[in-house]
């Protein structure tokens, strides 16, 4: 071959050595951007986690600064048996750091809406598993004989050990608890204790109408579309409420059931009232048997003034506390129908009362506008007009609108300082702070951004 032909050879070889140094530089360089952009997109997605995370824990701080909030609203308009209205403290979206917090309450002078209502929830206003009657347990909407029988056995002290009509029956039988309720979630142990009858359409527990509860059977739970909350049996029961028999001062309050302990009040009715009306209101109760305070108050014949300077000292009960006792003033319609004397006609009277009077609701002076002596003799031994256990109901978000926490703590009154005694995580039971609050923190991220 000639020269030339040998280097033309050789220059074609060389551009192609070349070429293919060059398309696995290239090959190299997608490959490194590649890895580049799987790398960045992966610490964008545990940034974004990292981020999530830290949202979640500011929203738990947020909802234990909110159960302190709540026990020092306690401390401040919750002594002596009295029960914080909603205007005296803030109950939604107060700040702690970056995180927001509510109380999720309930208004029993209205019907439950698609959206929560915020505030303490008052314990007394509730039916106490541990000393509700039969009849009044009976009373619940859609509660069944056959788990008022196993609530009824379950608490039943002299039953245990074998001898429980209930629990003894069944195949194989069981033994009752044989003790009283713990918490309210107990009545999940409880023999036909299903979870439509505990929830109801409420399932998120926060007392409001959300979407899914409002669909018929196109999500969980299924409901009846009809546009109305069906709460179950947990809306209406607690295991908490009591109330000490003790004045101010810490003495005993004087039982006004019989006569011979009503002598005791003369001591203290004569400076008050003066002795001529000391010795009215001791003529007016007579030596029969007076049942209830509110029968008390009755009998007498004590205007509004006399009964609220005189209820701190007297009781019905000579045990140091009095259980179960339910709120007239905070009570729902459906549970004051569960009482003894009031029924479904008188509760929804009550609550329309209250809600034209909200001025009168510091005692319960005010029933015989609204009950006659006889139903208020009926109810009496039912009824206080004092509560000392709260509970908070504290839900949160987290910063930029993300992170969710939902904790419920109670709160005990009787000894004047507010002391935690049952706290439960309802973080599982999911959002239950309405739809307006999330479109309000969308709204807030969107602007951010």
């Amino acid at each position: 071959m000639s020269p030339g032909v040998r280097t033309s050879r050789g220059i074609g070889s060389g551009r192609t050595k070349r070429g293919s140094v060059l398309i696995i530089v290239i090959w190299i360089c997608l490959g490194l951007v590649a890895l580049t952009l799987s790398f960045a997109s992966s610490m964008t997605s545990e940034f974004r986690a990292a981020d999530n995370t830290a949202s979640e824990a500011t929203a738990r701080l947020a909802v234990a600064g909110g159960a302190r909030y709540a026990s020092y609203v306690l401390g401040q308009f919750a002594t002596n048996g009295a029960v914080p209205r909603v205007e005296d403290y803030k109950a939604e979206d107060l700040p702690v750091g970056d995180a927001s917090f509510w109380f999720i309450g309930r208004d029993f002078g209205q019907p439950a809406t698609s959206e929560p209502v915020f505030g303490l929830i008052d314990e007394a206003s509730k039916l106490n598993l541990n000393t509700a009657s039969r009849a009044m347990l009976q009373a619940l909407p859609n509660i069944t004989p056959d788990l008022v029988d196993a609530i009824i056995s379950w608490r039943a002290r002299n039953q245990a050990g074998g001898g429980d009509t209930t629990y003894g029956r069944m195949e194989p039988p069981r033994l009752n608890k044989g003790g009283p309720f713990e918490s309210v979630d107990e009545l999940r142990l409880v023999y036909g204790a299903s979870l439509d009858l505990l929830f109801g359409e409420d399932t998120n527990r926060n007392g409001a109408l959300d979407e899914n509860e409002n669909d018929g059977d196109q999500s969980a739970p299924r409901d009846n579309s009809d546009g109305l909350i069906q709460p179950g049996i947990l809306e209406y029961v607690t295991v908490y409420s009591r109330q000490p028999n003790t004045r101010a001062n810490g003495s005993r309050r004087i039982n006004i059931t019989t006569q011979q302990t009503r002598q005791a009040l003369l001591p203290i009715l004569t400076p008050r009232f003066g002795a001529g009306r000391a010795a009215d209101i001791m003529r007016r109760v007579g030596t029969g048997q007076i049942n209830s305070v509110a029968e008390f108050m009755v009998t007498a014949g004590l205007s509004t003034d006399e009964y609220t300077r005189l209820r701190g000292d007297i009781t019905h009960s000579n045990g140091a506390t009095v259980q179960g006792l339910i709120n007239v003033n905070t009570a729902s319609e459906t549970v004051l129908a569960c009482i003894p004397g009031i029924g479904t006609d008188n509760a929804s009277t009550i609550v329309a009362y209250r809600v034209q009077h909200p001025d009168v609701l510091s005692t319960f002076a005010w029933l015989p506008q609204v009950l006659s002596r006889g139903a208020i003799a009926r109810a009496g031994p039912y009824l206080t007009d004092q509560s000392y256990q709260f509970s908070a109901d504290v839900a949160a978000v987290g910063r930029s609108g993300r992170g969710y926490c939902r904790e419920k703590t109670v709160f005990d009154m009787t000894k004047g300082t507010p002391r935690i005694i049952y706290h439960q995580d309802l973080t599982a039971y999911g959002w239950a702070l309405g739809a307006q609050v999330r479109q309000s923190l969308r709204d807030a991220r969107e602007n951010r951004t």
